[in-house]
């Protein structure tokens, strides 16, 4: 099967775009790649494109990981203070659009009669299932783009939407629409709807193989994903379109959505060059210490601060003592001029099991159903019990850890549930900065004004409060990358007059 390398719009300059199809494809094709790549492959390839790009160190390290407060700058502290550079969005954008294009590939290599026969072949599976796992990887993709940035060119299988012009071929689209974010979620929840509807009659078969890292092909397990996915954006859109939410909901429960820490959704990494997880390749490989375990985070895990007042088995889990083997965290947010003020051996950086090579990086969990159900059933007691034993089984707690974490347990209610849900979310900083958009909680979080720390410095008693760079809180998107200005313009225009002003304060659809 041949292979067009086409990509999105904002890896091309304005020179390319009255260019002729002849030589549009000349430029876009490398002469180092084959001009046969089998599904498979492809779906490797978009796979780890897909988790790069979601946690590269720009948007999840320098972003969301940081507007969550899980980490601290140690060095440079702007970040922390939501000074963003615009570029930080370059990079998962195009990359992101790279992923979703090699994902309509797959589909379009196994409906296209010339290729559809020789899609199946290398035991990639039916034509059927990986049309669905591509769609559920797409919905995946573009959810997570919209969260970051509200309105964006968008694609849909099921869906002929004038507005969805992204990845569009027959004739190419290099300057695809933006759709509106109401339309890209009801779209989505549609799309995870119908895939997992036919990995549901082929629940025992094997798609892609040991090509598939998240769940070595296993279609079953694709399956629950789809449907946990729904559950989680359903919930997003309960405040907008409340019946349309119930539905998706109430259906995804039923048909089945992940039941135990087997089921997670994750991309384990290599030990090896060049594959190795975003953060070692951030700090071990580039010798480099710019993060540290937050303060708000180690407060909180030893019973310090928020509704929990016990010690939680997981500190260890997500981060290392000090010299002293003391667990003491960065204070979130200092000024510049106090970035320096603690020597990395007087601090937690995070653990060896968030810093290693072969990281599993968690796209969905089991944790996160169970504490989704507990929202919609009224902060039901049991699911938040289940969902709080899940999160302290799967980061290693003993029997006895987790039997008495939950014997102390405080009774479930809104903070209550939404606090461990922050908890368990650790390590997935755009779902956790998206939920605190959305629900407004944790309330432990250090807000403008709150004192980050005080101490002697030089002999003097000195106070530093947490002062944004910009804005007052929490940012409630990124602005888009730049070049969308100049390869896009009249559609990224378009876009602004309906979303509002591209800067990081506009809130998006589900948020208003």
């Amino acid at each position: 099967m041949k292979i067009k390398h086409i990509l999105y719009t904002t890896l091309l300059g304005l020179s390319f775009v009255s260019c002729s199809k002849e030589t549009f494809n000349e430029i876009n094709t490398d002469p180092n790649r084959p001009s046969k790549v089998p599904t498979p492959s492809l779906f490797l390839s978009a796979e780890r494109q897909v988790v790069n790009a979601l946690r590269s160190e720009n948007i999840h390290f320098r972003g969301a990981q940081l507007f969550a407060q899980y980490f601290s700058q140690n060095i440079y502290t702007d970040q922390s203070r939501y000074l963003i550079s615009a570029n930080y969005s370059d990079d998962y954008w195009t990359s992101t659009y790279k992923a979703l294009n090699n994902l309509n590939e797959i589909i379009v290599l196994n409906e296209d009669a010339s290729t559809k026969v020789e899609a199946q072949a290398n035991a990639a599976g039916l034509n059927s299932t990986q049309i669905a796992i591509a769609r559920v990887l797409k919905s995946f993709t573009f959810h997570s783009l919209t969260d970051v940035f509200g309105d964006i060119p968008y694609e849909s299988y099921g869906n002929q939407d004038a507005d969805f012009e992204a990845l569009k071929r027959n004739p190419d689209i290099l300057t695809p629409k933006y759709a509106s974010q109401e339309k890209i979620y009801k779209d989505i929840l549609n799309e995870l709807k119908i895939a997992a509807d036919t990995l549901g009659k082929y629940k025992s078969g094997v798609t892609f193989g040991t090509s598939d890292i998240i769940y070595q092909g296993k279609n079953e397990n694709w399956f629950k994903f789809a449907n946990s996915l729904r559950l989680r954006l359903a919930t997003r859109i309960l405040n907008k379109d409340k019946a349309l939410a119930t539905q998706h909901i109430e259906d995804a429960i039923k048909k089945g959505v992940f039941t135990s820490n087997a089921d997670n959704a994750g991309f384990v990494y290599s030990q090896s060059s060049p594959y190795e997880a975003p953060l070692f390749r951030a700090t071990v490989t580039a010798n480099r210490k710019d993060f540290a375990v937050s303060h708000v985070l180690i407060d909180v895990l030893k019973g310090d601060r928020g509704p929990f007042k016990i010690a939680d088995p997981r500190l260890s889990k997500y981060a290392k003592p000090n010299s002293k083997n003391v667990y003491k965290g960065q204070p979130y947010g200092l000024p510049l001029a106090a970035g320096n003020l603690f020597p990395l051996d007087s601090i937690s950086l995070p653990s060896e099991i968030i810093n290693k090579a072969n990281a599993n990086e968690i796209l969905q969990e089991y944790a996160e159903v169970e504490f989704l159900i507990s929202e919609y059933k009224g902060w039901d007691q049991g699911n938040y019990e289940k969902g709080v034993k899940a999160s302290l089984e799967r980061w290693g707690a003993s029997t006895n850890e987790v039997s008495s974490y939950l014997d102390k347990l405080p009774k479930a209610n809104k903070e209550n549930v939404l606090s461990q849900k922050y908890l368990a979310l650790y390590g997935q900083g755009i779902e956790s900065w998206t939920e605190i958009r959305r629900t407004g909680y944790p309330l432990f979080l250090v807000k403008k004004g709150d004192v980050v720390w005080s101490g002697n410095v030089q002999g003097k008693p000195v106070s530093y409060t947490f002062n944004p760079e910009v804005g007052n809180v929490i940012p409630s998107r990124l602005v888009y990358p730049l070049k969308e200005q100049s390869t896009n313009k009249a559609n990224y225009q378009s876009a602004l007059s309906q979303q509002g002003d591209d800067v990081q304060f506009t809130k998006l659809w589900w948020n208003k």
